[in-house]
């Protein structure tokens, strides 16, 4: 039930707040519930997965891609995510989630998410993902041209680049 709170919560409050550029940083404000918890009373790692979620919801709706996504029936998917835990989060601790898009190549969004406390990184995680029509893939600077955005991607860092090839080394079929 949590979950579909906030979902609401972060919809609801991404069309009412103010449309953001795509290379914009969206940041979403967040408590730490007792249902987030694991046995060591802290965060549960699976849930930074899923309120980076949430994150990446409210940075498509306000760089103006929700309507192009749902009119097209376009579905965004996550190919691979990595996570870098620096901190804990307590029970009942207020944090902020920052999401922005890093880069893009013809098929991925490098998409860059940390969870912040006081300006202070807790974690730190990159996901790869794209959008998937009926067709097929959509490529990232078609999905960006929705936006009116042509720019070029920014260049991708070097331990992004080496995150991506190590993982196309281990394809598994």
């Amino acid at each position: 039930m949590n979950l579909l709170i906030r979902l609401f919560r972060v919809l609801f409050c991404s069309l009412c707040r103010s449309r953001m550029d795509p290379l914009d940083v969206s940041v979403v404000n967040f408590r730490v519930w007792p249902n987030d918890l694991d046995i060591n009373g802290h965060m549960n790692n699976g849930r930074y997965l899923t309120i980076m979620d949430l994150g990446r919801l409210d940075f498509v709706f306000r760089a103006g891609l929700g309507k192009y996504i749902m009119r097209r029936s376009w579905m965004p998917l996550v190919a691979s995510a990595k996570i870098r835990f620096r901190r804990s989060l307590s029970p009942f601790q207020k944090y902020q989630l920052h999401t922005r898009l890093l880069c893009w190549d013809d098929k991925w969004f490098i998409i860059e998410q940390h969870f912040m406390v006081n300006d202070r990184a807790v974690a730190v995680a990159h996901v790869k993902g794209l959008f998937r029509s009926r067709r097929g893939n959509v490529p990232p600077s078609d999905v960006l041209l929705k936006v009116g955005h042509t720019l070029e991607s920014p260049p991708i860092p070097e331990f992004i680049r080496l995150w991506m090839d190590a993982e196309e080394a281990h394809v598994i079929d």
